[in-house]
């Protein structure tokens, strides 16, 4: 069994993981690990994740009081506490699943130089179907990227906090350097005022309505038809199996910066 300890677990998603990780076979759950103060930190994880049933397992506010008993850390937290479960990770030398977003560019390279010490994953989105749909952007940008006007829509949720989703940046990012650029050059968010669009972009567009949970559609339009590529999700339940899968798959790696399409194969 994989000894396992979800950072932020009374989140939506790590709520969810902690669900699945209960209920797996190859994973066991050790503890959880919530923000300093919060009034339900000391309580037993299994009824701070709404499971039905105790877990004998605490929630406690300081991952280092219980990251050595652990073979791998799934964090869904905070770009904070997420900066701090990087550190201690590194420093224990233990495996890291990290799907919290926000993050800057430069903070993000942190995560994966982390490979060089621990087997390190990060992913914006742990959805099987989402990164089955990234191998699609990739076939479509090849054949028709540099024919098209590729634009980005995403939705989320009234209370999400970072605009484009972490998500809808790793698209624009597949996408760039399926061209040979980087996103950063081609990327334009939103629209006002007058004038043709820029040739080569990537147009951004970011809806935040009611309890959207996730939905990301690329279009790529040419003279007289278009391309959509879709991916819409109903809940954040494939989200956080597929978290778990990386958790799995990540404790039997050497150190290194692994991503969802090595755990998928594609």
């Amino acid at each position: 069994m994989i000894k396992t300890i979800v950072v932020g677990p009374r989140g939506k998603m790590g709520r969810l993981i902690t669900q699945i990780a209960a209920d797996s076979e190859e994973l066991t759950l050790i503890a959880g690990v919530g923000p300093s103060g919060r009034d339900y930190i000391g309580q037993d994880l299994g009824r701070v994740t709404v499971l039905g049933r105790d877990l004998g397992l605490p929630v406690v506010d300081n991952l280092a009081e219980v990251i050595e008993d652990c073979d791998v850390i799934i964090d869904f937290s905070t770009k904070e506490m997420g900066l701090e479960t990087l550190r201690l990770a590194k420093e224990h030398k233990k495996a890291l699943v990290c799907g919290t977003t926000g993050f800057s560019p430069e903070e993000k390279a942190l995560f994966c130089q982390a490979g060089e010490v621990i087997p390190m994953l990060y992913a914006a989105n742990t959805s099987k179907l989402v990164n089955v749909m990234n191998k699609l952007l990739q076939m479509a940008t090849a054949a028709i990227g540099e024919e098209t006007d590729i634009e980005i829509v995403e939705m989320h949720d009234r209370w999400k906090k970072d605009a484009p989703s972490g998500t809808a940046k790793e698209m624009g990012e597949l996408i760039a350097h399926e061209l040979g650029e980087e996103l950063s050059d081609l990327a334009a968010y939103g629209r006002e005022g007058s004038g043709e669009r820029k040739l080569s972009s990537i147009g951004y567009h970011s809806v935040r309505m009611g309890d959207t949970p996730s939905s990301h559609t690329v279009f790529f339009g040419g003279l007289g038809e278009r391309l959509e590529i879709s991916h819409h999700s109903t809940d954040w339940h494939g989200f956080a199996k597929g978290a778990c899968d990386c958790a799995i798959f990540l404790a039997k790696q050497k150190p290194g910066c692994y991503s969802v399409a090595d755990v998928l194969k594609l």
